[in-house]
């Protein structure tokens, strides 16, 4: 019978801990009343995050947060999700239930919610509907002039689409 034996005094190597990362999407409350709120809400928040979820995420040590997601990434349109919040653009999240998407959580909000937490950004780009003209300016807006508040962090071309073809079609 084999034997596994641990020594827990004897380092072979290093995790990256950024390998144990973690992955929101706007799924269900995952985003909206789970992690972000209206300021207003009456739920206690700093700028629309909910400090008892924050709390919990800094208690974890997240050490990078991947958003927009997976399959929700292949139809974000980033430039939706910026500028001020009663004039972004509306849509309908075909993935997730056929749920209106206000578009209030958008890049300035996931970068917000990166400081408050600590950690590194992890932004999956869309290439389900999008063109390599969206991401290079996505690219821009986060890292051009503006690191005073958006650090620069990690990109990636949406995994979903490669497991569901979407990138294939294009």
């Amino acid at each position: 019978m084999a034997k596994i034996v641990v020594e827990e005094s004897k380092i072979l190597g290093h995790i990256n801990p950024e390998l144990q990362g973690q992955f929101s999407e706007h799924l269900g409350r995952g985003i909206y009343e789970g992690i972000y709120v209206r300021p207003d809400s009456g739920i206690e928040n700093v700028n629309g995050m909910r400090t008892d979820v924050v709390s919990a995420l800094k208690e974890m040590g997240v050490p990078l947060l991947r958003w927009p997601g997976g399959c929700f990434a292949d139809e974000y349109h980033w430039k939706d999700g910026v500028g001020p919040k009663e004039n972004r653009k509306k849509m309908i999240n075909t993935n997730w239930g056929g749920v209106l998407e206000d578009n209030s959580f958008g890049t300035n909000e996931y970068f917000e919610l990166c400081r408050q937490l600590g950690c590194r950004t992890y932004v999956n780009a869309n290439v389900g509907s999008g063109t390599v003209q969206e991401m290079s300016e996505w690219v821009e807006y986060m890292t051009f002039e503006r690191t005073d508040r958006m650090n620069r962090g990690n990109w990636t071309i949406s995994a979903s689409a490669m497991r569901t073809g979407a990138a294939a079609d294009r």
